[in-house]
């Protein structure tokens, strides 16, 4: 078996069989000044505070993004890590373009929308970058990556169709209204070329926006 393999029985295929839930609530992130790391997340990039605790020794910040099951927390000895040691935190969005004129507008320097021209989705060395999205918009493989006052490394990834076995087919869920209505306006395209091509409208068009996006968030095959 290749490092790259993992065995798995036909029968049991279900990774979350037999297994308690056990879901990624918080990432620890080392900074040096926890007032400015405040401002960068909370005041420039907009994100939700969740605990603002004073402790005997200085402050503690648990914040979240928004859409974000994970929330982010900092704050004065929570961690050995040296400041800007945390690198490569992703962070997926509908739409690169749309995030990263946010991040513009926010004042928040940024290396602009990329993409790797040899499809490699987990690379980001700066020598093999080429400006702009993905050229065929694939999902995974648009990027903008960003740090924090003391250098901590983010990567903005675009996702808008998961690949198979990455998301539950039973369950289906939008973390926004933006994300959902970017899933309806994929949606309204890929029927509007499907009418095309068939000559004529399908009857019943929610039953078939349902089919599109609870197929396209679980990778499944697309009712085309």
């Amino acid at each position: 078996m290749s490092t790259t393999e993992i065995a798995t029985d036909p029968a049991t295929s279900d990774t979350n069989a037999g297994h308690v839930d056990t879901k990624l609530e918080v990432v620890v992130i080392p900074v040096s000044d926890v007032d400015r790391a405040a401002e960068f997340y909370v005041g420039k990039l907009g994100w939700r505070v969740d605990v603002d605790l004073a402790t005997g020794t200085g402050r503690v910040l648990h914040v979240t993004p928004p859409g974000s099951a994970t929330s982010v927390m900092f704050g004065t000895g929570l961690t050995p890590s040296a400041p800007g040691s945390t690198q490569f935190l992703h962070l997926v969005v509908s739409d690169i373009e749309a995030a990263h004129a946010e991040l513009v507008a926010a004042g928040v320097e940024s290396s602009g929308v990329f993409h790797d021209p040899t499809g490699n989705f987990n690379r980001f060395d700066p020598r093999v970058r080429a400006a702009g999205p993905d050229p065929e918009r694939r999902t995974y493989a648009s990027f903008v990556a960003f740090s924090d006052p003391d250098g901590n490394g983010w990567v903005l990834q675009e996702v808008t169709t998961r690949f198979p076995g990455r998301i539950d087919s039973a369950a289906t869920s939008f973390a926004s209204a933006q994300d959902l209505s970017s899933a309806l306006r994929r949606a309204e395209a890929a029927y509007d070329e499907h009418a095309e091509r068939t000559g004529g409208r399908i009857t019943e068009r929610p039953e078939w926006f349902a089919k599109y996006l609870v197929a396209e968030q679980a990778g499944e095959q697309l009712p085309l």
